[in-house]
Order: C-alpha cells, then sequence, then structure tokens
C-alpha cells in the first residue's frame, strides 16, 4: 500500500500559510501529500463565488503534482464552543473519508495549526509544526488565550515530533519535552533568484533607488519606521493586503505620499518582479511577545532576491547572524540604515552572496530537514515506486 502525508496547515488569516504550502510542495517529491483546507462552512458560498465552485467542484481533487486538496465543508459558527467541536467532528471525518477513498497508509500527519488533528487518522508520525506563540497572539486571533493555553498544551502533549519555527518557540516549548526540533521559514530560493531577469512590473512610478516591502500591512508591523523611511524622502513601495482595521488615518498618510506606492495583494509569482525595482527589502516587525516569537519569510525572500534588508530586532533576525540583514531598533535608525544602503553603489559579489544565502535557506533545505525528523528516506523515485 502506498503511503502519503497529511497535512493540516494554519488558518487563512495565518501568515506563514504560504510558506506551508511551499513546503508541502518540497514534501510532494519525496512522498504524496494530502492538503487540508480549513473548513467551509455550508453557508460560505451564498457570499463567495470561490467557495460556491469549490462544492460544486469534487472537495477532494488534485491540484499539484503529488498534492491532493480536500476542502471539508462543516456547520457555520464555528467560534461558538459547541459548534466548533461538531465543525471539527465533521472535518475530521473528511480527511478519515479521504485517505480511506484514496487507498493509502498515512506515514505522517502534519499539523502546522492548533486544529485537533494530529490523531485523526492512524499515522506513523504525528507532528506538531508549530509556527507562532499562539497564547502570545490570543488578542490579534480574538480568542480567549486560556483556552489557547490548554490546546497548544494539548498539541505538544500529542504530537510524536514538535517543530518550531524559532528560537523563541524552541525554548518556550522545550521547557515541557526536550526534544523540540527547531527547523525555521525558508524561501523558495530559486524562483525569487530570477528577480534581476525579470521583467520590472507594470504600473511602477516611482524612482530609484527604491525601498520595498513586501507583507501584510497590519498590526504586526511598525508602522513608524516605514513612515520614517518615506519621510526621509526614499522611494518606498509597499506590496501586500492591507488590514483595514489597521492605523487607518496614519496609514492613509502614508499612502498618500508622492514618494509611496502601494500595489495592494500581489500572487506569489508576481514577486520576482517586484523585487526587480526594488534596491532595499524592509522588514519593520513591531516589538510584541507575539513577533518576539515569530520568523519573518519576507527577510530570506529579500536575500534570496540579491537585496540587502533593513529589519527590527527581533530573536529571528539575530539568528540569521547575515552580514547582509541590517538590524535597526528605533524608526530613525530604521530610516537611516535605508538611506545608507540605497547609497551604496552596486555590488555583484555582494548580491550573489546574498543569492547563496537565499539558496541555502531555501524550502528545499527545510523540506530535507522536515523529512529527516519524521523518518523519510532519502531516495523519493524508491519511494514513489513502491
Amino acid at each position: 500500500m502506498s503511503e502519503i502525508i497529511v497535512m493540516v496547515p494554519g488558518n487563512p488569516w495565518d501568515g506563514h500559510r504560504l510558506g506551508q504550502h511551499h513546503l508541502a510542495e518540497q514534501l510532494a517529491k519525496r512522498i504524496p501529500v494530502l492538503w487540508v483546507d480549513p473548513s467551509i462552512s455550508i453557508l460560505t458560498p451564498l457570499n463567495d463565488a470561490a467557495a460556491a465552485a469549490t462544492l460544486r467542484e469534487d472537495r477532494l481533487r488534485e491540484v499539484a503534482p503529488g498534492i491532493t486538496r480536500l476542502s471539508p465543508v462543516t456547520v457555520p459558527g464555528v467560534t461558538r464552543p459547541g459548534l466548533r467541536e461538531l465543525a471539527l467532528r465533521q472535518a475530521q471525518r473528511s480527511v478519515r473519508r479521504a485517505v480511506a477513498r484514496m487507498g493509502v497508509r498515512v506515514h505522517s500527519t502534519i499539523v502546522a495549526s492548533l486544529t485537533d488533528m494530529l490523531d485523526v487518522v492512524p499515522a506513523g508520525r504525528r507532528v506538531f509544526f508549530g509556527t507562532d506563540d499562539y497564547v502570545a497572539g490570543a488578542a490579534l486571533m480574538g480568542t480567549d488565550p486560556r483556552w489557547l493555553a490548554r490546546v497548544e498544551a494539548r498539541q505538544l502533549a500529542k504530537a510524536d515530533v514538535v517543530i518550531a519555527i524559532s528560537p523563541v518557540l524552541q525554548r518556550k516549548w522545550g521547557a515541557r519535552r526536550a526534544d523540540v526540533h527547531l527547523v525555521p521559514n525558508g524561501c523558495m530560493a530559486e524562483q525569487l533568484a530570477l528577480a534581476d531577469t525579470t521583467p520590472v512590473a507594470a504600473g511602477l512610478e516611482l524612482s530609484s533607488p527604491i525601498a520595498g516591502f513586501l507583507g501584510h500591512l497590519s498590526e504586526r508591523i511598525d508602522l513608524a519606521m516605514l513612515s520614517a523611511v518615506a519621510e526621509a524622502g526614499v522611494s518606498l513601495l509597499l506590496v501586500g493586503p492591507r488590514s483595514p482595521t489597521f492605523e487607518i488615518a496614519k496609514l492613509d498618510a502614508l499612502l498618500a505620499r508622492p514618494n509611496v506606492q502601494w500595489v495592494g495583494p500581489q500572487p506569489f509569482a508576481a514577486l520576482p518582479s517586484y523585487l526587480r525595482a526594488i534596491d532595499v527589502g524592509l522588514t519593520p516587525y513591531a516589538q510584541s511577545d507575539f513577533n518576539e516569537a515569530s520568523f519573518p519569510l519576507k527577510t530570506l525572500e529579500y536575500l534570496a532576491a540579491g537585496r540587502p534588508a533593513v529589519v527590527s530586532d527581533l530573536p529571528a533576525h539575530r539568528w540569521i547572524g547575515s552580514p547582509h540583514v541590517t538590524i535597526a531598533d528605533t524608526p530613525a535608525s530604521f530610516a537611516a540604515s535605508t538611506v545608507d544602503l540605497l547609497e551604496r553603489p552596486p555590488a555583484p559579489r555582494e548580491a550573489a552572496a546574498r543569492r547563496a544565502f537565499g539558496a541555502a535557506n531555501s524550502w528545499a533545505s527545510r523540506a530535507d530537514e522536515v523529512a529527516r525528523l519524521i523518518g523519510l528516506d532519502a531516495a523519493p523515485e524508491l519511494r514513489r515506486a513502491a
């Protein structure tokens, strides 16, 4: 009987979900993956055409080589405790039916959230892939921190393998069990390394040189750092979605500046065309317990594209320890560091070193680490032939 991995990613608001998708793509080169979407309410299609199309289609379908996608449909109102448990049982039943329909054995179940799916089906290994300090992020998620603490403890107790994406999470969870493994976020280095040979994205109106931010404009961002860069007269390109509740007046004022351009959310495939225009990448995370435990993907993405990065002071950035990452702890120093880097002449050798650093921290290399931890053999072609 052939084997698969069941992979349950984070919720749609989880900024790490794209990284989990990249990890799934890399693991799928070794062993097929069943990707389990967050549950869709049976009422969602009334207001969401995309969800309606999903429900009309086969909810278990192959979406990429080696990746089968399951979209469980459950009752509405999952934020209420009683209905939340009912929806969970319905999602669990959907996964069990999908595995039975596929006629496979589950090698490992990887859950990158606090969803109670680690033992949804019999599996060789139950893997908790922790991406955030969930309890510290209770306010961002609008969830009771006491409940989050209980379900976090449950995941740590149930898992055969615990993986943390940051040194802070590894230390925190290491106080409960000694075998917490560190596997940081990675980047799609091969695609991002093409930035200098990709045409610049259409519609850009900024003059060079340009500092750029890729990511979600949300409560996690230190808006004062971005504003300081713009106030220094730097051309500032912002790529990514905007939270409707985040610093509305201040963000509107920033976006109204003539040297600032916001292009909204863009697909991953378009990022190299925006990175082509960017000379320095910015990662201005605010200081918070939640951010302290994070590992921003964007910093590695800038390096993989050959760009230097100016970043706020986070443990993950200190862990990276690259001379191509400049850490700044105030808006003034953040802006000054950005201006300094933009004024330096091009250095092709340094750009090549940054791309090499990105390649060493790619999702392919992270998948190698995860495969080793869950006991996958090193010969995927032999596994596929079995």
